[in-house]
């Protein structure tokens, strides 16, 4: 799924241009898009006076690492862009995919926006996933959430390692997901994806983070 992005309010004629790519944590199941963590990110940004547009989104829910990368492919985004987002794997731990797999597709995914990012692997940026066992529909899925745990740790772990290997940044959004996901004012209407209020704390997270690599030279 490609979603065009909205006409941005920016005091610059030609505004920074913006790729998020994702699942349904990048897509914003369950929202209005507005909420979405990517467009939110935007506005912030725009806010501190960096014109940047809302991003095109190539993201769908239920997508695993393969399925984006070739989603990728369909949709065949225009280069280059001035800032690229990566979030991706729940799926994958979701199916029971492993560690092993997902790492091979995430650095190839990590390649990938790096070519959209017009070869500059400081314009782009990863986020963590967030842990789904601590929301009621894990709960109540009677699946095993320290399983989940242990699993996504192993995922983040790995996705931190291959990002710090390509000078790639890396935002780690596991902790305020843990800490606050089972809030229910943290959650859409399905009680498993976040809702607005939680994807802006990943965007505080990312703000500092997108703003520095955005203000670098190159």
């Amino acid at each position: 799924m490609i979603d065009q992005p909205a006409s941005p309010q920016t005091r610059d004629a030609a505004p920074l241009r913006y790729l998020a790519l994702g699942d349904s944590y990048t897509i914003g199941e369950g929202i209005d898009e507005t909420g979405r963590w990517p467009v939110q990110l935007a506005r912030a940004l725009r806010n501190d006076g960096i014109a940047l547009a809302d991003p095109l989104v190539v993201a769908a829910t239920g997508w695993t690492t393969d399925e984006l990368d070739a989603a990728i492919d369909a949709a065949q985004p225009p280069t280059t862009f001035d800032l690229v987002s990566l979030l991706i794997g729940v799926n994958n731990q979701y199916r029971g995919r492993s560690v092993e797999e997902f790492l091979a597709q995430f650095g190839s995914l990590l390649a990938r926006a790096t070519g959209y990012a017009g070869g500059r692997a400081g314009r782009v940026l990863a986020l963590a996933i967030p842990d789904w066992g601590v929301t009621p529909f894990a709960i109540q899925s009677g699946r095993d959430r320290d399983a989940i745990a242990r699993d996504l740790d192993a995922f983040n772990a790995a996705a931190a390692d291959a990002c710090a290997a390509r000078g790639i940044a890396f935002v780690d959004i596991a902790p305020v997901s843990r800490e606050r996901g089972g809030e229910l004012e943290m959650l859409a209407d399905d009680g498993l994806h976040p809702s607005a209020a939680m994807y802006a704390q990943w965007a505080r997270l990312a703000l500092p983070v997108a703003r520095r690599l955005l203000s670098a030279h190159g």
